[in-house]
């Protein structure tokens, strides 16, 4: 009964978040890098910022450096979507957020260049979530997969309080309602992207050093080589890496290819999924089995996205310039 009080909560809370942007003006304009045609609310995926808000209050202010890590990256995201900022501003932020996560996380006893390259890593995946938004649907169905997994997990593990998990999924499913649609509702905007992305990194921080198991950084691969192969591509063709397009293999799937950007979100977060419980399964396989499973799977996906990224270039980009 408590969730089902929590899920309109967060419904009515986002159709008054709707009527403050319609009257604000906070509305995505589609220009020529854009996958959408219509003008569009911006930053719906604030409510994913209130589902934590929520637990953080009913909890009793469970989580309190996380929280306001959080709260910080949510601030400079929502700035941003209403007015452009200096990405030093944002990288700061970003920083200062991480080092809250860290320091929730206990952490801080790390030899330091441990936490160097944990901060770059999780700054870089924040970010790439960000990139990654860039279709109806994608982040939503991306999140649903990963916070599911988090969900079983939680339940076999115990490595955080499974409500954080919960609301944050019921949030997900409030959004999804709006824009898991050919013609969306509203879009997450950076807000959005970037809290869920902080919202389940910190849990999946919580995982990995709860069994001391790299593996399950694997909930994150198929955005992983999607993004780092767009980012090999594009420095390969000296385009700057920070600058808005949409060359990623689901943009051009969605875009050149035609294929329904709704199946395109859809099989990128089943696809997740799948991959995530082939991981659960791993996770107690002794180490070189799981090496060899990380390495083979990553290199499959690898394959199947050039292999993709090629065919969709040579049949669809190369014919309309010629």
């Amino acid at each position: 009964m408590l969730y089902l009080i929590i899920f309109t909560i967060l419904f009515i809370t986002e159709l008054i978040y709707f009527r403050i942007a319609n009257q604000f003006n906070i509305i995505d304009k589609p220009n020529e890098r854009s996958s959408h045609t219509s003008i569009t609310l911006r930053g719906g995926g604030i409510i994913f910022y209130f589902g934590a808000l929520i637990y953080f209050i009913l909890s009793g202010f469970e989580y309190p450096y996380f929280f306001l890590g959080l709260t910080l990256m949510t601030a400079v995201s929502f700035a941003d979507d209403v007015m452009t900022l200096s990405n030093k501003i944002r990288l700061l932020i970003h920083l200062i957020s991480v080092m809250l996560m860290a320091f929730e996380l206990h952490i801080f006893d790390m030899p330091w260049y441990y936490l160097l390259i944990i901060f770059i890593v999780v700054i870089g995946v924040i970010n790439a979530y960000n990139f990654m938004d860039g279709i109806n649907g994608i982040t939503v169905s991306y999140s649903l997969a990963v916070c599911g997994l988090l969900i079983m997990m939680n339940n076999q593990v115990d490595f955080i309080d499974n409500d954080l998990l919960i609301y944050t999924m019921l949030a997900l499913l409030v959004f999804a309602y709006f824009n898991f649609r050919t013609k969306a509702k509203c879009f997450a905007g950076d807000v959005g992207s970037v809290a869920i992305a902080f919202i389940l990194l910190f849990a999946l921080a919580a995982l990995i050093l709860k069994t001391q198991n790299l593996i399950y950084i694997l909930f994150l691969s198929v955005y992983g080589i999607d993004t780092i192969w767009t980012i090999i591509r594009r420095l390969s063709k000296r385009e700057n890496i920070f600058q808005a397009h949409r060359s990623h293999l689901y943009q051009y799937l969605g875009n050149e290819a035609g294929v329904n950007k709704l199946l395109v979100s859809f099989t990128y977060g089943i696809l997740q999924f799948i991959i995530g419980l082939l991981v659960i399964q791993m996770a107690d396989k002794s180490l070189n089995t799981q090496l060899i499973f990380a390495f083979g799977l990553i290199f499959a996906l690898s394959v199947f996205y050039l292999i993709s990224k090629e065919y969709i270039v040579k049949k669809y980009i190369r014919n309309i310039i010629k």
